[in-house]
């Protein structure tokens, strides 16, 4: 806490930084249900695979852009997905 003392209450002395983390609590809440649905994840790639694609669709929804999109994209650039399709 000491060592972060000075950024605590930032909110008091810039009002544009909200008080609460609300922003952060309704972007995990999709992740939350899921798991709460679902049991969990029963293996360590479907949960990292799931984050990536939540942080994927979260990031193109905060920039506006088209989430079918962006996911082809990721798809298409990222040698790690490839591999996994090519096995699966």
């Amino acid at each position: 806490m000491a060592a972060n003392r000075a950024h605590l209450f930032v909110f008091v002395t810039h009002r544009n930084v909200p008080y609460t983390n609300n922003v952060s609590e309704r972007h995990r809440r999709p992740s939350v249900i899921f798991r709460k649905v679902t049991n969990g994840f029963r293996c360590e790639w479907g949960a990292e695979t799931y984050a990536a694609f939540r942080s994927a669709v979260g990031t193109a929804k905060l920039d506006g852009a088209s989430v079918f999109d962006t996911i082809q994209f990721v798809l298409a650039t990222n040698p790690t997905v490839e591999a996994l399709a090519a096995v699966g």
